[in-house]
């Protein structure tokens, strides 16, 4: 460790908010280069290099096939295709010297088509894959937590190219085994996730997510069944409709000042028969959804008021599209939406498009805004009063609801993604009319599956799930080092049996970090921990009885062993 390029630091650094960035920084495996951009110093691409190794192991085992295309690419392939537009700020965009437009590659679908279709044209070329390991690039608005959410990252990213719905089904299920074998072997706990395709496009689409509190994604499962989704991908289940011939009619009332769900419910049981709760009320959201490329659009959103709607299911139910809240300047030019009293009936004779949570069915009652300051429907009922114009998956989702399978209630948990998969279709190949000669003679479009998974995040899934109080703990198939070797004794045959034990290991095929500074047996201490080989070996104050101390990182276990047998010892300690 004397002559290794490493600084290690006591103060945790001020930018990081969780755990696997403070230790990453503090142990000197990455450095900040940019706002969600980092250098790997040596410890740090080690491990890097080993998660690649993983994965390139288990991809060329699937009989996938590993290319290398560029990160700057042009702009025309993703103008085929739409994704230009749809990417919106989140793209890097550039010009070169005359011009052209260009861009960093945030995924490569475009590319690994219009690849195929120059080099195949029959159906004996079918079913390949092909895959990458390479530098991604996003313009998060909000890089955060380190290597989980950053601007530059890498990913392997794989394509399979088939002739037919039974092909693609085949090879999405083979990634899908891949992908268990890769994330069984780095000792991950993950779930499986139904999920959304977004910008991707394609239909069948399923998330892995490492289980972890710091998250971002939000997943659910159930307690009766092996269904999990991710939030934005959950479907309600949608009640019966109701007879509403007996209902009475919607009254206009004057509730006073209630604009707000908690201020009407509470008018609703002073004022009313009956006891009323939120969920007796129909929440309006008013927002605006812009197309890619289009112009922007004014939508209520309708959820039962007990819930509210949550960003990301609306962004992914509407996506590609943007969508934001409306603001003061945006009801400022349309005065018939009154905030605090807006209902259906005068969101409709705005003009404007009236989407409704799926338990807004026909025959539901509702107390709902009468589109007047001070005024509010009682007993609105929805096919017979107003008619929505569609139904939109936007409102939270809770513990407690009903499992979409119908087994058992769902239960929420969070997780990091480290990996996507998507049965694409045809989309990208009939963007770029990728077909073969079938056997019959004619024309085949090919169909596509695309799967993503994070090879750079994983260092940090792995920092999060494993790590303690002392330190980080790599397992064994990605650590730096197989062994960490302290010397804490100043003594000149103690130093020199160390470095024979070394040299030892060494020959017996183990990699060695050999810490040989000058000092404190409590500094080398704390930066064993902090580094967080799976074994450390301590030559100290033992060896004059002639034993070495060997310790397990994960369990804590220390155990001496005779310097003799020592090689044998450690050995057996590292492949357990």
């Amino acid at each position: 460790m004397s002559a290794l390029f490493l600084r290690t630091l006591r103060d945790d650094p001020a930018d990081a908010e969780v755990p696997s960035h403070r230790l990453l920084v503090r142990a000197g495996y990455i450095r900040r280069s940019a706002p969600g951009v980092y250098s790997w110093l040596p410890l740090g691409l080690k491990v890097f290099r080993n998660v690649e190794a993983v994965v390139r192991q288990e991809m060329d085992a699937m009989g996938a096939q590993e290319i290398l295309l560029p990160a700057l690419l042009p702009r025309e392939p993703y103008e085929t295709t739409g994704r230009w537009a749809e990417y919106g700020d989140a793209l890097f965009r550039l010009k070169d010297r005359k011009g052209a437009d260009m861009m960093l590659g945030p995924t490569h679908e475009e590319m690994f088509t219009q690849v195929v279709k120059g080099e195949y044209s029959s159906y004996k070329d079918l079913p390949t894959t092909l895959y990458q390991v390479q530098t991604k690039y996003r313009d998060e608005e909000r890089p955060r937590a380190g290597l989980l959410r950053g601007r530059e990252f890498v990913m392997k990213d794989s394509y399979s190219f088939d002739l037919d719905e039974a092909g693609l089904q085949a090879s999405y299920d083979k990634h899908r085994a891949t992908y268990q074998r890769i994330f069984d072997r780095l000792g991950v706990e993950y779930v499986i996730v139904a999920a959304t395709s977004g910008a991707m496009g394609g239909s069948a689409s399923e998330e892995f997510l490492a289980v972890c509190d710091v998250g971002e994604d939000t997943f659910v499962r159930s307690t009766e069944s092996d269904y999990a989704a991710n939030v934005e991908a959950v479907v309600t289940p949608v009640p019966a409709p109701v007879a509403f011939d007996s209902l009475p009619e919607a009254t206009v009332r004057d509730t006073g000042d209630t604009p707000t769900i908690d201020t009407l419910v509470d008018w609703a049981n002073s004022a009313l028969d009956g006891e009323y709760t939120a969920a007796d009320t129909l929440k309006n959201v008013m927002v605006k959804i812009r197309k890619p490329g289009g112009k922007w659009e004014i939508t209520a959103v309708a959820v039962p008021g007990d819930r509210d709607v949550d960003p990301k299911r609306l962004e992914a139910a509407v996506e590609p599209s943007e969508v934001e809240l409306l603001d003061d300047a945006d009801f400022a030019a349309n005065p018939s939406l009154v905030k605090g009293y807006i209902g259906p009936k005068g969101v409709q004779r705005a003009g404007f498009t009236y989407l409704v949570d799926p338990r807004v069915v026909d025959g539901t009652s509702w107390i709902t805004g009468a589109d007047e300051k001070g005024k509010h429907y009682t007993g609105l009922v929805a096919g017979r009063d107003f008619t929505a114009d569609g139904v939109i998956e936007a409102a939270s989702v809770r513990d407690g609801d009903p499992s979409p399978d119908g087994k058992g209630v769902l239960e929420s948990a969070k997780g990091i993604e480290i990996g996507h998969i998507f049965q694409l279709g045809r989309k990208y190949t009939d963007a770029f009319e990728l077909d073969v000669l079938g056997e019959n003679g004619k024309p085949v479009r090919v169909t596509m599956g695309s799967y993503g998974l994070g090879v750079s995040r994983m260092i940090a899934v792995l920092a999060e799930q494993m790590h303690d109080e002392k330190g980080l703990r790599w397992p064994r198939e990605v650590a730096p080092f197989d062994v960490h070797l302290v010397i804490a004794n100043k003594d000149e045959a103690a130093v020199a049996g160390a470095q024979q034990l070394a040299d030892d290991l060494d020959a017996a095929g183990l990699s060695i970090l050999f810490d040989d500074r000058k000092a404190s047996p409590g500094v080398k201490f704390k930066d064993a921990e902090l580094l967080g080989m799976p074994v450390v070996v301590v030559v100290g104050r033992g060896w004059a009885n002639g034993t070495v101390e060997i310790r397990d990182r994960f369990t804590g276990d220390a155990a001496e062993a005779a310097v003799d047998g020592a090689t044998d010892a450690v050995l057996a300690a590292v492949r357990g």
